[in-house]
């Protein structure tokens, strides 16, 4: 731990800090309980960054912004930490994790540092260990920490529910106005970047007179924190930029410094890090009853006769999963037994059920 707090020595807390995150990373059993101890530990010492997260459809030059972005910062005197998130191959479960190759610059500057990780199958644009790793990056005294989701679409917006700030990029002619007041993840950004300007000036112009008269809807017929007629409150906003030549990106950073002095004066800021907190631990309770669920004997037992049984079609899917559970927790029922009378057991599963010792009377 003193390692990674030790900013004296860059090259040292650079290879202290990537072997925290793989720990954080790791699936053993013993790694996740040094992992929850280190975490603890470094845990008086982080919150005092300002986390961003940028997501964007595949292309939309995520990567490159964030270089521009990350060089103008250090020049600023930050201290700057990328995490980049790559999609996992869903047939060999690798993943190349380029996006530091497209970070030439930024990421050989000492003051920077950039963390690629898989998604692997995690849902919503990140990795499982991503608020972890943030974590680690703030204790190491990385002020700005900027999250990089994988190429996105309209429903993943996890990133939002882990960074102080939530950047949205288009391109221009990327759809019309019906496809820019669709709900999903427009509607949670604070702020939109249209990048690629110079590539046609007219379009982009009307890719952001677009998305702004969809930020208005959702002001209005939305989230009340976002209505208009609220001066305390933040309004997002859509600016154009050019990442490739470094245009707007001052103009980027002065709106984010405006967002984060407008959210500290009216407490949006720490109410949104104690949501996010709890929306943490639950996350972690919900990921940790699915792996106590897979490894539970009686259904580790049940399962390969079940899984045979749902692949040739002789009991439903739903069936399967309620005798699995039932499994696992075999005094918790959610509805009356009687309302699922109809359901008939798999007859595999009948024969491990009558091995099964009997648990006796209950009182």
């Amino acid at each position: 731990m003193d390692r990674i707090l030790d900013q004296s020595q860059a090259q040292q807390q650079r290879r202290a800090v990537a072997k925290a995150i793989t720990l954080l990373e790791s699936t053993r059993a013993d790694h996740r309980a040094q992992a929850d101890q280190l975490l603890t530990d470094l845990l008086p010492h982080t919150g005092n960054s300002f986390r961003l997260g940028i997501s964007g459809v595949p292309g939309v030059g995520k990567s490159t912004f964030i270089e521009a972005l990350g060089l103008f910062l250090i020049a600023q005197g930050h201290r700057v930490a990328v995490l980049t998130i790559d999609p996992s191959s869903t047939v060999s479960g690798g993943s190349i994790l380029g996006d530091k190759t497209r970070m030439e610059r930024l990421s050989v500057n000492e003051r920077a540092y950039i963390r690629p990780s898989p998604s692997s199958g995690t849902l919503g644009g990140v990795a499982e260990k991503t608020r972890e790793a943030m974590l680690v990056c703030e204790a190491a005294g990385y002020d700005i920490v900027i999250v990089e989701t994988v190429g996105v679409g309209q429903s993943e917006t996890a990133v939002s529910g882990m960074t102080d700030m939530f950047v949205l990029m288009q391109l221009p002619n990327a759809g019309d106005d019906l496809q820019a007041i669709k709900k999903g993840v427009m509607e949670l950004a604070d702020l939109v970047v249209v990048n690629k300007s110079d590539l046609d000036a007219g379009a982009a112009t009307r890719a952001q007179a677009q998305i702004t008269s969809a930020m208005r809807l959702f002001g209005q017929h939305g989230d009340p924190h976002h209505a208009l007629h609220n001066k305390d409150a933040w309004h997002p906003t859509v600016i154009q930029l050019s990442a490739l030549g470094g245009d707007g990106v001052e103009r980027f950073w002065k709106e984010v410094t405006h967002f984060r002095r407008l959210q500290t004066a009216n407490g949006a800021f720490a109410a949104r890090r104690k949501r996010q907190a709890l929306d943490w631990m639950w996350e972690r309770i919900e990921a940790g009853l699915k792996q106590d669920f897979r490894q539970h004997p009686a259904v580790k037992k049940m399962m390969p006769a079940l899984m045979r049984d749902v692949e040739e079609g002789r009991v439903p899917a739903s069936a399967a999963a309620r005798q699995l559970l039932a499994a696992n927790t075999p005094t918790v029922r959610a509805e009356p037994v009687e309302a699922h009378a109809n359901i008939v057991s798999s007859p595999s599963t009948l024969r491990q059920a009558q091995d099964r010792p009997s648990s006796g009377p209950t009182e």
